[in-house]
């Protein structure tokens, strides 16, 4: 039956195959800019170390790059999965020339600057794998395509493979995608923890300048299983430090299927995504550690305040920080004050006293950090309104936006 599933599904028009796989492709994602510098001067594409990807350079720009599955066909049966094997949907394969194709006429439109390649499980580990080095082999020394190439390493597939697949990309990813064995167990019983930090450790011990230059990233799935913030914030800590990752990608639990395993959610966590990705950016630029934020008595972040306005307000004996004589890890401690604001702020008060009309010149979101910093011992607002309750209030105010209930996953087809 799986067969002649995939004799059909190779003899699709190539346009029809795009809009299958390029749609399911868009569930997965663990994306991210290179921050590497392809070296060669012949070929096609290149890549930059502003990035390629769906996500914005250092100057603001848009980084694009195509972001397809080899097949959406798979063998296993991931309960949270649109492509999961008991599903029925349609499928379609890719050929590797198809792929070729596609990425170099996507490229010479200046649609895109790089590609990612996934894929879902078809036969074996070993064969997806295969066809995967296939394809990349073809555009890095047929088609002398020298830009960005993110893959998906497969899990199971042998080490040589690895190997060599890991000597054509920019980047490798191995999705650990539940954060806990026991949820993994449940809702995807055919995949295996182990094989996955297997990989991640290959490629952290191989990692080179010709071995995945740009390194290697991971997804995890939020609200598919009922693991707290805690415990996906400490999993993504202990995978920065085991793997040194580049990126954990969180991915919202998208309802696609129905099954008494899954949470009933009408649309996809997003915000909580969006607390998690900040709290990460807090763990990985700001010095804050995840016991910092969370806590098995406080496991989930506020959805209606960012992660260090709410560590600031559940911990405001340390606050109003003192601008003039705070340290650098001090500053960074308060809201409204990032990574280059702060440098800003230890530079600048070598040379005067600096006050809050300095501030608004030098970048800092004023409106957020005047409830946790004096200037000159001054606090901006009367003393008596240093209280948890009055700024907790206003900083929910200021942050509230419309709620878009809608949601809908974007295509790369007009509908």
């Amino acid at each position: 039956m799986f067969a002649d599933i995939i004799n059909m599904v190779f003899k699709m028009e190539l346009k029809e195959k795009l809009q299958i796989l390029a749609d399911s492709a868009k569930y997965d994602a663990s994306c991210s800019s290179s921050g590497n510098s392809y070296t060669s001067k012949k070929g096609l594409g290149s890549t930059s170390y502003s990035g390629i990807c769906h996500s914005f350079a250092s100057d603001g720009r848009c980084i694009s790059l195509l972001k397809i599955l080899m097949t959406n066909c798979c063998i296993f049966d991931c309960k949270y999965c649109i492509n999961r094997r008991s599903n029925n949907i349609k499928r379609a394969i890719f050929t590797p020339e198809e792929i070729c194709a596609i990425t170099l006429n996507f490229y010479r439109r200046n649609y895109i600057e790089g590609l990612f390649l996934s894929s879902g499980i078809i036969k074996n580990p070993d064969y997806t794998m295969e066809l995967i080095i296939e394809t990349i082999s073809l555009l890095r020394y047929k088609y002398k395509f020298n830009g960005y190439i993110h893959a998906k390493a497969i899990p199971g597939a042998s080490v040589a493979l690895l190997n060599k697949l890991g000597k054509l990309v920019t980047r490798l990813s191995a999705n650990i995608e539940l954060p806990t064995s026991t949820s993994l167990k449940l809702l995807a019983p055919d995949k295996n923890s182990e094989q996955v930090t297997k990989i991640m450790g290959y490629i952290k011990e191989h990692q080179s300048k010709y071995f995945a230059p740009a390194g290697e990233s991971t997804q995890l799935i939020v609200g598919a299983s009922n693991e707290s913030d805690y415990v996906l914030l400490h999993k993504s800590s202990s995978m920065y430090e085991k793997y040194a990752l580049k990126r954990v990608f969180y991915s919202a639990y998208i309802p696609v299927n129905q099954d008494k395993l899954l949470p009933s959610l009408k649309i996809p966590p997003l915000k909580r995504e969006n607390r998690l990705y900040q709290a990460d950016w807090l763990l990985r630029y700001y010095n804050f550690k995840v016991d910092d934020l969370l806590s098995e008595e406080y496991p989930n972040f506020n959805l209606l305040i960012d992660p260090k306005a709410d560590y600031a307000l559940r911990h405001l004996e340390e606050f109003p920080k003192e601008i003039n004589t705070a340290s650098y890890y001090d500053l960074l401690k308060v809201p409204g004050i990032g990574v280059t604001s702060a440098k800003r702020i230890i530079k600048s008060r070598k040379y005067f006293k600096i006050t809050f009309n300095d501030l608004k010149k030098m970048g800092i979101v004023l409106k957020r950090a005047k409830y946790f910093i004096t200037c000159n011992s001054k606090y901006c607002l009367a003393p008596s309104l240093f209280k948890k309750d009055f700024i907790e209030s206003n900083l929910i105010l200021e942050n509230k936006t419309p709620t878009n209930s809608n949601f809908k996953q974007l295509s790369i087809f007009h509908e």
